[in-house]
């Protein structure tokens, strides 16, 4: 089998490690496979210059209207790549009409599930949508299964005119091989022949020799493979990554603390299959000592996407969650910009889901499909279609907000300063207390992981005195002095906003701040995860500063912390406006 093609082998997306029980042992197989459906749906371009051919990535297809059937499709730019094999290795499965096994570039069989829409033929093409699986998992292979998340069922996208190819990645299913959390090199080049299978199916519009018209959705590890693909595949003509990531280092191992609580719940369930055994030494050393090895962290930053992402040309559609506490938002924000830094067409929307529990007012998950599917007809058939606005999302109230930028423009700040003691103590911290208040398989799973208002805690109230829609992240400045005992752990605390009204944490989302504990006076400042709160005249929420999470890695505890200056700063926004 040959490899050729004329972008840089590069990029790549990763995946994630999840919440440890306290004797961690395998789950049984119903758990297990209980807990990968859940995050299944849930959770490149060569770079040109001056558009040359071979100098890595444009994104994007052909010119609108290059190919049969591509009349109307919005414009991209040019690619020159084609076929990165001459034929590619493919057998059906026996008894299994849908089903075929392809053999990859280094002899790995992939699992395919292949779902054409029923009126598409070699006269009248359609375009295909490739749709990945969340971490664990095999690709979806039942029509009408029941999506989750913003998920679309498979016969809902092919009557609306697409084909659908689905795939068991590397390590999963009954593909063999080993998982590599996406890496470019494996499972990016695995995606690259399922490319160049689909231009070689007569039903499948064509934009240039081995060149097919296609799309990506999919959501978690099915989302982070979208941007893997993409920073290395020019013919990736529409993105839709659902609650996916930017870099690994910073979603599970914010300010170098250790994401725990996920991270066991990922390990467990992703020993169903075969994963790469750097996978769990990072967990193993991470939730004993609080380090990971550098050759390790090394490892999980190279599976990116990171600065991959700035290698990406396709037009994208990010779609998240305000709950999301494995991937928060921050990740998918920190793509958007570099995307629309390079001028790539990209939108963001936001929604009460993810790899978290929604414990507020949600708003109905039909416009998330709606979106989702604009984009795709947009530029896969119809430039004319509506995508709607760069930027939608909705508050903690059910309402839906949108604006034609991101971020909004600020408009001032809300404010306030406070001071307090904090003892480092085993109890009263930031794990929530009684039902999650939301119902769901996810809920099920995440109440260890999801933090409450603490008891413990040195806290600042911020009151809104008028109508305040809160964007973005807030700004803590501490200043503060302390002691703790000897130890292996890091010192940490831990930051959070409350909803006064709700009784809730802000989106879920709570932030590690590493701490200097030897008796001097130190000053941090912070930006905390990014939130939306829309807070009405009198309205609250109180900033609370604690000793631990069952989200992270617990710190060092024992002794205590002065704040002799806490201060807090939420971003307002302006040029929002209601659909």
């Amino acid at each position: 089998m040959r490899w050729d093609t004329t972008c840089t082998n590069q990029g790549a997306t990763q995946m994630i490690i999840e919440h440890p029980t306290p004797e961690r042992g395998r789950r049984p197989a119903h758990w297990l496979a209980a807990v990968g459906m859940t995050f299944a749906l849930v959770l490149g371009s060569c770079s040109s210059d001056d558009g040359d051919a071979g100098d890595a990535a444009t994104n994007g297809d052909v010119t609108a209207g290059a190919g049969e059937g591509a009349e109307g499709a919005a414009d991209a730019p040019r690619c020159e790549q084609g076929a990165t094999v001459d034929q590619v290795e493919v057998e059906p499965v026996d008894d299994v009409e849908s089903d075929f096994t392809l053999t990859s570039f280094d002899g790995t069989e992939i699992r395919l599930h292949w779902f054409p829409a029923e009126d598409a033929s070699a006269d009248d093409p359609a375009p295909a949508l490739l749709m990945g699986p969340g971490w664990s998992l095999p690709g979806a292979s039942d029509p009408d299964g029941d999506p989750i998340l913003g998920g679309i069922r498979i016969r809902e996208i092919n009557e609306h005119g697409y084909h659908v190819l689905t795939w068991d990645p590397r390590g999963f299913g009954v593909s063999s091989g080993t998982a590599q959390i996406n890496h470019p090199d494996t499972e990016g080049r695995d995606v690259q022949l399922l490319i160049d299978w689909l231009a070689e199916q007569p039903e499948v519009v064509i934009d240039a020799e081995g060149d097919p018209r296609v799309g990506m959705i999919g959501g978690s590890y099915g989302g982070g493979i979208q941007l893997t693909v993409a920073s290395i595949d020019c013919r990736v003509d529409a993105l839709v990554p659902t609650v996916a990531w930017h870099s690994l280092e910073s979603s599970l191992f914010k300010a170098e603390t250790m994401k725990t609580g996920w991270a066991g719940l990922l390990v467990n369930i992703g020993e169903a299959g075969s994963i790469a055994p750097q996978i769990m030494e990072a967990y193993e050393s991470g939730s004993t000592t609080g380090v990971v090895p550098d050759e390790t962290m090394d490892w999980f930053t190279e599976r990116g996407p990171g600065d991959r992402v700035g290698d990406v040309r396709t037009p994208t559609l990010f779609v998240h969650g305000t709950v999301d506490t494995l991937f928060t938002l921050d990740e998918a924000a920190t793509n958007f910009a570099i995307l629309e830094d390079n001028d790539v067409a990209t939108s963001m929307l936001w929604f009460c889901g993810g790899h978290g529990a929604c414990r507020t007012d949600g708003a109905e998950e039909d416009w998330v499909v709606e979106r989702t599917l604009a984009w795709l007809d947009h530029h896969l058939l119809d430039s004319d279609v509506d995508t709607g606005s760069v930027f939608e999302f909705i508050d903690q109230k059910g309402v839906r907000w949108r604006s034609e930028t991101y971020p909004p423009t600020q408009d001032g700040a809300m404010s306030a300063s406070g001071s307090g003691e904090l003892q480092l103590s085993d109890t009263g911290g930031a794990v929530l207390d009684g039902d999650l208040g939301s119902d769901g398989l996810v809920a099920s799973l995440v109440g260890d992981i999801t933090p409450g208002p603490a008891d413990n805690a040195v806290e600042v109230t911020v009151e809104a005195d008028g109508d305040s829609m809160v964007v973005g992240a807030p700004k803590l400045t501490i200043t503060y002095r302390g002691t703790s005992p000897d130890g292996e752990l890091p010192t940490r605390v831990f930051a959070q906003l409350v909803d006064d009204e709700l009784g809730v944490v802000v989106g879920n989302q709570i932030t590690p701040i590493e701490v200097t504990l030897d008796g001097e006076t130190h000053t941090t400042e912070v930006d905390m995860e990014i939130v939306a709160q829309h807070l009405a005249h009198g309205e609250s929420v109180t900033l609370q500063l604690v000793s631990y999470s069952g989200a992270y890695l617990v710190p060092r505890l024992g002794g205590e912390i002065t704040f002799e200056s806490v201060e807090v700063s939420l971003p307002v926004v302006a040029d929002i406006f209601t659909p």
